[in-house]
């Protein structure tokens, strides 16, 4: 939970920010919040995360410019920049490269079919890749305001990925039962063998 915290200081900061001044300002706040991040990272000795290198760099490049020309469409890409950056990355090296890079990342953890890595590492790109999308909707649709933008940055953003991480739970775990089934099937032949 802690960590979990960490990770969204910058846009808890830029939440209370905005509704204490404008948009700008919550700007700033994101971007300095984003620098002292790394720097506490860095200072305490860990290695920092691509994740974190990814949303420092793109903070820092969407809200510099934003902060620069004076023009809040920036950090209203920020968000769907992010997102199809994972999601381009996760797609990518499943179909270019042809490896998983969940699997890389959680093999020790979970266990799956490889029909199973692929369609989560499948589901995730799909997810980033629709959450960006939809933040382009809500911020230039012009259905809806700058506040409610920033609130569906903070909270319908993360809402939508709660709502998949509990989705994605059900899912995997049919696919870690018919992973385990396997396993023991594999055991049991090479027992026979």
């Amino acid at each position: 939970m802690k960590k979990f915290l960490f990770d969204l200081f910058p846009l808890i900061l830029f939440f209370i920010a905005y509704r204490v001044a404008d948009i700008y300002v919550a700007t700033g706040v994101a971007v300095i919040a984003a620098v002292g991040q790394i720097a506490y990272i860095r200072l305490s000795g860990k290695p920092v995360e691509p994740m974190h290198w990814i949303n420092f760099a793109v903070i820092v490049v969407f809200g510099g410019a934003t902060l620069w020309l004076q023009n809040d469409v920036f950090i209203k890409w920020k968000p769907t920049v992010l997102y199809w950056m994972f999601g381009a990355i996760l797609l990518g090296s499943q179909i270019l490269l042809k490896r998983n890079l969940l699997q890389k990342l959680l093999a020790e953890k979970v266990s799956l079919t490889p029909s199973g890595w692929n369609g989560l590492n499948m589901s995730w790109s799909l997810f980033f890749l629709g959450a960006g999308a939809l933040n382009l909707f809500v911020a230039f649709s012009g259905f809806f305001s700058e506040s409610a933008w920033v609130n569906f940055k903070v909270f319908g953003l993360m809402g939508l990925l709660v709502v998949f991480v509990i989705l994605q739970s059900l899912w995997l775990g049919r696919h870690m039962t018919e992973a385990a089934d396997l396993q023991t099937e594999n055991s049991k032949n090479d027992q026979s063998s």
